[in-house]
């Protein structure tokens, strides 16, 4: 499947993949590698890493924004064929080796059925391998002190913004003014009419009041490139659309 890549700022890619997005960061010959998008997006993880001049074997470290199947697609595959170390907050970590799965049942899918978009939507995620098990055999949590950037390629600072999961994790790069918010806060959706800073529909969250409480997260957060896991680059102040998704949420 193929994927878009973006170039949005100094060594920061933007990946549209098949309703899923993924970040690139690169500096000099490594890179870090923010989700991985779905099981049969894997072609096209591939191919944005040679689009941008790198390889499965320069990626340093693989970051979970959170274990849902969509994001965590091709984690185990560059951890198993490349050792690649799969990191996520501490805890998603258990989520990630599927020691238990918090993610849309197919009972929730189907009661929210008559929703535009939701159906064709579920269609698509089952061709791409939305049910496949897609567990990481050995994720870690971030390495470090657990303050302050890592020390990994684009210097990613985790930002702990649970509800979608309870380990779900933004990045923001301070120095560049993106913010990398995976499913916190999304600028579009096949199951969503809404166009710009919204909330996932809440059959996705896990618990939609802390996922909401967690806007006021990013709303914190100095940067004016959103870069979010499902719709385009949202380019303004991130604490306007963290605010305009919040009115929405209500």
């Amino acid at each position: 499947m193929r994927a878009t890549v973006r170039h949005v700022a100094e060594g920061t890619y933007l990946v549209h993949g098949t309703n899923t997005n993924w970040v690139v960061l690169s500096e000099g010959d490594a890179v870090t590698l923010i989700d991985t998008g779905y099981p049969g997006d894997r072609e096209g993880l591939l191919a944005s890493l040679a689009e941008v001049g790198s390889s499965p074997e320069a990626v340093t470290a693989v970051l979970i924004t959170h274990a849902h199947s969509d994001h965590l697609g091709s984690a185990e595959y560059l951890s198993a064929a490349y050792g690649t170390p799969v990191y996520t907050h501490e805890a998603e970590v258990p989520h990630a080796r599927r020691d238990f799965l918090h993610q849309v049942t197919i009972g929730q899918v189907l009661r929210n059925g008559w929703r535009p978009g939701v159906l064709p939507w579920a269609a698509h995620a089952l061709r791409s391998g939305g049910t496949a098990d897609v567990a990481v055999t050995a994720p870690e949590a971030f390495p470090g002190p657990g303050q302050g950037p890592l020390d990994l390629p684009g210097r990613p600072v985790p930002v702990h913004t649970p509800g979608h999961t309870a380990g779900h994790c933004a990045f923001h790069f301070p120095d560049t003014g993106v913010v990398v918010s995976g499913d916190a806060l999304v600028s579009g959706h096949p199951t969503s009419r809404v166009r710009g800073p919204q909330m996932l529909t809440d059959m996705f969250h896990h618990e939609r009041a802390t996922a909401v409480a967690s806007l006021d997260l990013l709303a914190g957060l100095d940067g004016d490139l959103l870069l979010p896991g499902h719709g385009p680059l949202h380019e303004g102040p991130v604490r306007d659309a963290a605010r305009l998704a919040r009115e929405r949420a209500q």
